[in-house]
């Protein structure tokens, strides 16, 4: 699947939660509060990965599903965030490997 694929993926999954929202008389999540959602998977990914590495106690339905789940949840949150504010992702992607690979490439000067 493709970065265009997963983006409508994505945004259909967020239309899901929106009418969901609606449905139980919530409000729909703005942007801010998409970006709340992110830091916690983000939370919740460190806790999995300082588990992965033996720093925290593992979880006793095993972790590597989890860990794909929570890598997932982030994928997701940045795909909407990046969808929420118009961002071609893989054109901001692809400039950012350019710009970084060629200030890290042995001959660069710093």
């Amino acid at each position: 699947m493709n970065l265009p694929q997963l983006t409508l993926q994505a945004r259909s999954l967020r239309e899901c939660f929106d009418s969901s929202a609606r449905r139980q008389k919530r409000p729909v999540w703005t942007r801010d509060q998409l970006m709340q959602g992110f830091v916690g998977d983000v939370g919740d990914l460190m806790k999995l990965v300082m588990a992965k590495e033996n720093l925290r106690n593992a979880p006793p339905d095993g972790i590597d599903a989890r860990l794909g789940h929570e890598l997932a949840d982030c994928l997701w949150s940045v795909l909407v965030l990046a969808d929420e504010y118009g961002i071609d992702l893989a054109s901001a992607f692809a400039a950012m490997v350019t710009t970084t690979s060629a200030r890290l490439a042995p001959d660069a000067e710093h």
